[in-house]
């Protein structure tokens, strides 16, 4: 690890002045970040700490009854506090990583990282979520732009995460066994007006939506629905892990078990 300065702001102005510094990086949960500088594969010279900033934590309700989450609120109390009126989104936050990266990790830090394998950003694009950050608010479906590539600038830092709550929701996930990352995972979501689908850990493009999915489960909410369907192994991830195919096959059967779970 190379030598860095840390910086531990209290709000959130503080971390955005702190931030314009050159080559300074912000630090929400550190679980990717702080493996990447073990390693020496990043050289940051600051750090910024967004571990103390009281207004990018906790979770409450809109008047729209939207379920609004700072960013740096963790996993552990994502699981725990919106287990009654989001299980689904529960039921996701609990499955991450261990209990020590459930108790660290950060909302925030995982959908600014967009890591293809990760599990929130299947969370956020499967609800149809919007992604505030200090200077604008991003809807899902514009945040996620490929492989560890979103739609945030070099100024911007993610505020808060806003979800609608949909009806029935659930997220079936086939676990890598050491990391516990999704070798593939489904988010699914029925709302009033449709349902959407979200696959994390397939693509190399990252996380998608399967269009036709929503089509047939908007119809009939029943895992027979999908039962016929199927995506192109071509683009899929290949790995130690799986090969494009075996991904593209466990896309249906996550699939299949989330609407399940979810009906």
């Amino acid at each position: 690890m190379y030598a860095f300065d840390l910086a531990r702001p209290s709000s959130i102005a503080e971390a955005l002045k702190a931030l314009q510094e050159d080559e300074a990086q912000p630090l929400a949960g550190g679980q990717t970040l702080v493996p990447t500088l073990k390693a020496r594969l990043a050289a940051p010279s600051k750090l910024v700490s967004l571990r103390g900033i009281k207004e990018m934590q906790g979770i409450c309700h809109d008047d729209a009854g939207r379920i609004y989450i700072g960013a740096a609120t963790t996993h552990a109390t994502v699981a725990r506090e919106v287990a009654k009126d989001y299980p689904g989104l529960a039921a996701l936050a609990g499955q991450i990583g261990d209990p020590a990266v459930r108790n660290r990790g950060t909302i925030g830090g995982s959908l600014a990282n967009n890591d293809p394998s990760a599990c929130y950003p299947a969370a956020a694009l499967g609800s149809g979520a919007t992604i505030v950050t200090n200077a604008r608010e991003i809807p899902a479906d514009d945040f996620f732009e490929g492989m560890f590539t979103t739609a945030l600038e070099e100024d911007e830092l993610i505020i808060a995460v806003r979800f609608p709550v949909p009806k029935v929701s659930a997220y079936a996930k086939f676990a890598q066994p050491a990391s516990r990352f999704a070798l593939t995972g489904v988010f699914v979501a029925q709302f009033d007006d449709g349902v959407r689908v979200a696959v994390t850990g397939a693509s190399e493009d990252g996380v998608f939506r399967w269009s036709e999915a929503e089509d047939a489960l908007g119809r009939d909410f029943s895992a027979d629905a999908v039962a016929g369907l199927s995506v192109p192994a071509e683009g899929m991830i290949g790995d130690l892990h799986g090969t494009p195919e075996y991904r593209a096959h466990l896309v249906g059967v996550m699939t299949r078990r989330a609407v399940a779970a979810a009906g």
